[in-house]
């Protein structure tokens, strides 16, 4: 393909430079998987170098080291405290105490179980009383805590050794040792971003990474209101059985393939539209206001940030009366001569549902993207537009090359979050449509207003599928991640950053 410079570049026609660009994209996707690939070798690589220094390291501490380090590969702190760091001793131990404790107390019983999860069967008696057995849930979940707890303990138990070794190094060199005074200083001096991030560290480990590898578990289980794994009936492990009904693409009535996928081109259209939408006509009443020569700034913006003050749930409620059947909005359409509409209700034209939470949408948006755009709008350099009207530019002109790309510039990663933003947009779908219109045809009661976060929360909550709740969750995750990571690499705002410096 021949290539051009920038200055041949400019002289194309806008079609021709259209087209070069597609042309490029297309012969650069073999790169891409090229690069894709030798990261991935580059990974694992390093993944095995890595493995493979973690226990030469262990192996070569344990033959080099004196016998107060071989005594710290079964009795952890021991090296440390004969050494006279005794606070730095005391907590291994004690971890190692504690992760025994644990082990014993119940972190064995549940990781030996995981493989089934859970053999005895809740007996229902004549009476109607239940002797429960095994638990599932508890399982599963503790489980994973004892999995997570067991990689801590393997990862402390390496710092133990890993002190040892240092410790003898730094007394071979005839240096002096760190004490325990020391250790405690540090921890408000030299380390203090460490104590300090420890307990939001640990929090993200118990609070976000723990619950999603156990929903990611779950998705692996027949979990659903038949077998909560309590009183009715235990739930145990089906493999892909749950995956394989979204990649199966079977098309009819009651497809939950066809179901998903009509789903998801509805949450990206949704995205997109309530993305740019907003974006566009909040820049648009931010430059209106801004415009020279309009009076009362101040009220208008203030008019606009009170309908941001009023919580979400209160004005989607009050608007979904408003376009309900028997509403105000149908009130003046008949009126007028016209016909009733449904809007929102089970009734409406997919379409029509479709596009009323878009305008609604656009309602609730437009204000705060008017606070985004005023002070990015005000950062823009006036001799910019000066220069502009000095050589004839229209407005259109000024607007398309000096406003717009500068505010796509500023707001790219903006851009990016509202769009995932949007995927994830529970309230405005939920409160206004609750997914409706429910047509036969869709499977699991999902509606043709409903997003994935939305009918997540369905096959969750309403009918208790936990298990295809999670592989809903899961394919959420894989194709906002996936729309993250393009996006943000083609965004010019990360690769260009001193362009509007």
């Amino acid at each position: 393909m021949k290539t051009y410079t920038d200055l041949e570049l400019l002289s194309l026609s806008k079609g021709k430079r259209f087209v070069y660009k597609l042309k490029c994209f297309f012969c650069a996707i073999p790169g891409f998987f090229k690069k894709l690939g030798i990261g991935i070798y580059n990974a694992v690589k390093k993944l095995g170098i890595g493995i493979y220094i973690f226990f030469r390291d262990i192996v070569m501490t344990f033959i080099e080291g004196d016998y107060k380090t071989k005594v710290s590969y079964l009795i952890m702190g021991f090296g440390n405290i004969t050494r006279k760091q005794v606070l730095r001793g005391i907590l291994f131990l004690v971890m190692e105490v504690v992760f025994i404790w644990y082990m014993i107390a119940m972190g064995g019983y549940y990781v030996g179980k995981l493989n089934t999860l859970g053999t005895v069967q809740p007996q229902h008696l004549d009476d109607g009383t239940i002797i429960y057995g095994d638990n599932s849930f508890k399982i599963l979940l503790y489980g994973v805590l004892t999995i997570f707890f067991i990689v801590a303990f393997i990862y402390t138990w390496y710092l133990n050794i890993k002190q040892n070794r240092i410790n003898e190094q730094i007394l071979k060199e005839e240096k002096q040792l760190t004490s325990s005074k020391d250790d405690l200083r540090a921890l408000v001096d030299k380390n203090f971003h460490k104590t300090l991030l420890t307990l939001p560290t640990l929090g993200i480990i118990i609070f976000t990474v723990l619950p999603i590898f156990f929903m990611i578990l779950v998705a692996f289980t027949n979990y659903d209101a038949n077998h909560n794994g309590v009183s009715n009936a235990l739930f145990g492990w089906q493999g892909f059985t749950n995956f394989s009904q979204i990649f199966s693409w079977n098309s009819g009535a009651n497809s939950f393939s066809a179901t998903f996928g009509e789903v998801l081109l509805w949450t990206l259209i949704w995205a997109f539209f309530a993305t740019f939408t907003n974006y566009f006509l909040g820049m648009m009443v931010a430059m209106l206001i801004n415009k020279k020569g309009i009076k009362l700034k101040k009220v208008w913006r203030t008019v606009l940030v009170m309908s941001i003050a009023i919580p979400q749930f209160i004005s989607l409620l009050y608007v979904s009366k408003m376009f309900d059947y028997h509403g105000i909005i149908n009130d003046v359409i008949v009126k007028c001569g016209g016909e009733a509409i449904h809007f929102l209700d089970n009734d409406a034209s997919p379409w029509v549902a479709r596009i009323t939470v878009i305008i609604i949408n656009i309602w609730i948006g437009i204000p705060y993207l008017m606070l985004v755009t005023t002070g990015i709008l005000m950062n823009i350099p006036a001799d910019l537009y000066e220069s502009a009207n000095i050589d004839g530019a229209t407005k259109w002109q000024q607007y398309t090359k000096i406003t717009l790309p500068y505010m796509l510039f500023v707001t790219g990663p903006y851009l990016l979050t509202s769009f995932t933003g949007n995927m994830n947009n529970f309230n405005v779908i939920y409160l206004l449509t609750g997914g409706a219109p429910h047509p036969q045809t869709m499977a699991n009661n999902a509606g043709q207003t409903d997003l994935l976060i939305t009918w997540l929360f369905n096959l969750a909550i309403k009918d208790s599928n936990y298990a295809l709740g999670a592989v809903i969750g899961i394919m959420v995750f894989v194709v906002v991640a996936l729309i993250s990571v393009v996006v943000y690499n083609i965004i010019p705002s990360t690769k260009n950053e001193e362009e509007f410096q």
